[in-house]
Parts: C-alpha cells; sequence; structure tokens
C-alpha cells in the first residue's frame, strides 16, 4: 500500500491513491475542511473533492499541524475507517519539537480536555468538566543554544488542540504555536512544529492492515 508521493501545487500531496481511499500529506497552513466565513472556506477538502469526485472527510488536523490525512472515496469505507477511528483502532504518531528538554525520555500526560469559552478556539485543562484525553511522549533527539527536543507523540485520545495543550501543561509548549507558546517559543520556529508523520489503519476493502509514513519537514 505504499507508494511513490504525487506531488500537487495546491497545499497537499497524494501519498497513496486507490478507489477506496486517499492517504493525503497536508501542507501547513491548509485548513483541513471549511471554517465559519467566506475566508475560510478554501481548504484540504474542498481541494481534494475537486480532482478526486466523492473522496470525504473522515478525521482532521488542525491548520498549521501537516501531515498525513485519510480520506474515504465512498460511503462504505467512510463508515469502516471512522468507526476505527471512533474505537481508537487507528494508530496515530506526531512528530514534535517543543521548547526545553524534558528530564524524563518519555512519558505518559493524562489530562481532561475543554473548550476554552472565554478564549475561543483555545482549550483548556479542566479536570471537572473536561473529556478525557491521554498522549504518550517519547524523546528522540536533545538539542542545545536553544535547549529544545524533538519528541515522538502517540495521542490515545483525539481531543481539539490536545498535543499543543498537553505539552504547555508540562513546561514544553511546540515551537511556533500561535495559540498557546509564550512569545519567545512561538518565535524559535517560522512554523507550528507539529507534523502526522505515521498513520495504522485497517483498509476497508482489503482487511489488512496498511501502514503510511511521512517524514517531518522540520
Amino acid at each position: 500500500m505504499h507508494g511513490e508521493p504525487n506531488s500537487l501545487e495546491n497545499g497537499f500531496t497524494v501519498v497513496h491513491e486507490d478507489q477506496w481511499i486517499l492517504v493525503l500529506d497536508k501542507g501547513c497552513g491548509l485548513l483541513a475542511v471549511p471554517g465559519i466565513g467566506e475566508e475560510k472556506r478554501d481548504c484540504l477538502a474542498t481541494r481534494v473533492a475537486a480532482k478526486f469526485p466523492g473522496a470525504r472527510i473522515v478525521h482532521r488536523l488542525d491548520r498549521d499541524t501537516s501531515g498525513l490525512m485519510v480520506m474515504a472515496r465512498d460511503a462504505h469505507s467512510h463508515r469502516h475507517i471512522s468507526r476505527q477511528f471512533e474505537t481508537r483502532g487507528v494508530e496515530k504518531r506526531y512528530a514534535a519539537i517543543v521548547a526545553g528538554c524534558p528530564a524524563e525520555d518519555e512519558g505518559t500526560i493524562d489530562l481532561p480536555i475543554a473548550k476554552d469559552l472565554l478564549r475561543p478556539p483555545r482549550q483548556r485543562v479542566d479536570e471537572e468538566h473536561g473529556r478525557p484525553s491521554v498522549t504518550h511522549w517519547r524523546v528522540v533527539e536533545r538539542l542545545a543554544d536553544p535547549a529544545r527536543a524533538r519528541l515522538i507523540l502517540h495521542p490515545i485520545t483525539g481531543r481539539s488542540h490536545q498535543l499543543r495543550l498537553h505539552l504547555l501543561v508540562i513546561g514544553h509548549p511546540i515551537l511556533g504555536d500561535d495559540l498557546y507558546a509564550p512569545d519567545e517559543v512561538r518565535a524559535m520556529a517560522p512554523r507550528l512544529c507539529l507534523h502526522a508523520a505515521h498513520l495504522n489503519f485497517v483498509h476497508p476493502s482489503t482487511r489488512e492492515p496498511v501502514t503510511f509514513d511521512s517524514p517531518a519537514p522540520f
């Protein structure tokens, strides 16, 4: 199920294409689905559907998060893959660069998340009303001048802004994060250093596991 990427001049790359699914590598700065307002109508979903009629979104990435997304090309495939996301049957890995170097080599963040109604679109940790949210992380490289670390992140749940908020709370905000990072960390990178680098799920037709990987562009 692997193939040579097909680069396109429209903010995404086709990593894999068959009659049931598309696997795409989304660029940073492109919305996954339309937002509110005319200026936010342009997005990955509409661009892909223009080239592949009938393709439909199964899951999302934040606008400034780059990396792998799967889209379904028919109703059966959409139901099959959506169910895997709902039951946490899809394995996802993200690459990130954070400010500072964690003292440990790996860990787990288990903090419930809810919408921050006073500062939309931000989320916040809310022990009383938040939804369960769990992220595993592992250091793969420690960097200096300034101190920062490259991490692999494995989200068990898929809450909005989960990775960005969880890393902020443990004291290691993601470089270039314009929503959560302090100004000095935001200025350390020209973009959000968060990339969906790995997807593994069961193909809706063959019923065999398929794996896709995309190296981080930072």
